[in-house]
């Protein structure tokens, strides 16, 4: 063992205060309530705005997205499309340098039902979020499902993307309002193997 001090002799030694103003918050000035109901719980709003700068795979799949396309891409000599693109392949270790148009059909590979409202953009409560494998990608994009009762919503099931306006339409995964189940047969659990 080495020569510094044990537990124990940690437990012996004092531990010097904090410097004043190094932590800490504001005093609030509560009187005396006399009476007065404790105070249970507050609500505080909070907001956090991200500055992404995106890069140029990630770029040309926003850009699809605002053309109404699914992009994703591939490396040389590999099979898997990733979407979207960080501009790699993991698994093969290699830049992509193939643009490959995914979907639109797709299949929902995983879900949950949402029965907790949050922000203005969510729809009311219960939803369902999923995550959604587009026809010819590698990997699943998380999306809300619409359209359909919540407790109709199954593994394998077939859906589409339901697009903003055009005019509307940024470089934003919000371009796709949500996805909507379409009359064909469901996927089954064994074709989605490796992508749960």
């Amino acid at each position: 063992m080495g020569s510094g001090p044990t537990f124990a002799q940690d437990a012996d030694r004092s531990v010097s205060a904090m410097p004043e103003g190094l932590w800490g918050q504001p005093e609030v000035n509560v009187p005396d309530g006399g009476g007065t109901e404790q105070v249970r719980r507050v609500t505080v709003p909070a907001t956090m705005v991200y500055d992404y700068t995106p890069g140029a795979a990630p770029t040309r799949f926003l850009r699809g997205l605002q053309e109404g396309r699914i992009l994703g891409e591939r490396a040389e000599g590999g099979t898997d499309v990733y979407v979207p693109s960080r501009g790699m392949d993991p698994v093969l270790g290699r830049a992509t340098t193939e643009s490959v148009e995914v979907g639109p059909k797709a299949t929902i590979t995983t879900f949950c039902v949402v029965h907790i409202g949050f922000g203005e953009n969510a729809p009311p409560p219960p939803f369902v979020s999923a995550l959604i494998l587009p026809d010819g990608a590698a990997v699943s994009l998380y999306g809300t499902v619409l359209g359909i009762d919540h407790t109709e919503v199954r593994i394998g099931m077939r859906v589409r993307p339901v697009w903003k306006d055009p005019a509307e339409r940024t470089t934003s995964f919000e371009n796709i309002t949500h996805w909507e189940p379409i009359d064909e047969p469901d996927v089954s659990a064994e074709e989605l193997k490796g992508h749960m």
